[in-house]
């Protein structure tokens, strides 16, 4: 059954945090009980990209967490400051203003509002959010009709490195699954998006969850935070919070690279939890096969020769997407054999 429209741009629009002074119940999740406790310090893996052995321990993370944190990685430092600055900025605007451009519900669109998944959640979260395709422009001169252009310029210069550093580790997966594909001849064919989002002081923070448990529908995903926040599921171990390097990047496996892996590779159940009560900001940068190319694990060359039965039928990045929008964290699911 549809979402009838009123409800739909409901469950799109943020609360004005800046007006909440108790935590209202419907931003009220159950108490998660498997957070590791544990006495010996489970972290995970941090990686020098200029190690001669990064692709090796590249590999080993992808295989045994599905997530890594990267050091020397390419991104000036400055660039990075300057782009939390600028979402920091952002989120700073007045509700109204920012409402000015609220994405459109019930689809993956850029602008301001809560994720799409928010419509299929029993609760809300404590977040708001704002999603950049290609050029922010137009919404931003909107936001600031007078002084929109520092903002543009810095996201659009991220944008640019961080797809850099996104298809270098890419095609250095890619040698080791042997997989060859033109996919990085025509830098309009892989599909990106520049995710800002703002998890603002709660009243009650151990009772709100800013993101719910989920995996990436992406390839790749390479986020910046530098407030503790992000937390990582271990098989056998439980959620494990990620302690920020403000010099480092993390880097998530997606569902789309798990496939290209017939699973070999983990795409990594992870949450943003309100546990602390200052402002956090992260910035996330997703990063997809093309929309209408298809993605199997019989793409890679050594597996196909092996006569292995691949896991997951094929899929196109595309017919991904909805049924990520359906489905949710249950998809891989179902496109598996």
């Amino acid at each position: 059954m549809a979402t009838p429209p009123d409800q739909a741009y409901k469950d799109v629009i943020p609360l004005d945090f800046t007006s909440a002074k108790t935590l209202p119940d419907s931003y009220v999740w159950p108490e998660s009980d498997d957070l590791y406790s544990g006495t010996d310090q489970q972290s995970i893996p941090v990686i020098d990209l200029m190690d001669p052995n990064a692709t090796q321990l590249i590999i080993q993370a992808c295989e045994t967490w599905g997530v890594f944190q990267l050091i020397n990685h390419g991104i000036p430092q400055k660039l990075v400051e300057d782009v939390e600055s600028q979402t920091h900025r952002l989120f700073a605007l007045p509700a109204e203003q920012k409402l000015k451009t609220l994405r459109t519900p019930g689809k993956v669109s850029t602008g301001y509002g809560n994720p799409p998944s928010q419509a299929l959640l029993p609760r809300k979260l404590w977040q708001e959010g704002f999603t950049i395709m290609g050029s922010p422009a137009d919404q931003a001169k909107v936001l600031w009709p007078n002084d929109h252009q520092g903002f543009c310029d810095i996201m659009d210069d991220y944008q640019k490195q961080a797809r850099g550093l996104a298809e270098q580790l890419i095609r250095t997966i890619f040698i080791f699954l042997t997989i060859k594909v033109n996919w990085f001849d025509d830098p309009t064919m892989c599909q990106a998006a520049l995710q800002l989002n703002s998890f603002p002081p709660c009243p009650d923070p151990a009772r709100v969850l800013g993101l719910p448990p989920h995996t990436d529908s992406s390839l790749l995903t390479i986020l910046h935070s530098r407030t503790e926040g992000l937390q990582v599921f271990k098989e056998g171990v439980g959620w494990i919070t990620v302690q920020p390097n403000p010099e480092s990047l993390i880097v998530n496996v997606g569902d789309l690279l798990h496939i290209l892996s017939n699973g070999r590779f983990v795409s990594v159940f992870h949450r943003a939890a309100v546990v602390q009560k200052k402002h956090r900001i992260s910035v996330a940068y997703f990063y997809w096969s093309p929309l209408d190319c298809t993605v199997s694990p019989l793409l890679s060359k050594n597996f196909a020769d092996s006569k292995q039965v691949p896991k997951y039928r094929s899929v196109t990045s595309k017919e991904y997407h909805v049924l990520k929008a359906k489905h949710s964290r249950d998809t891989l699911s179902v496109v598996k054999i």
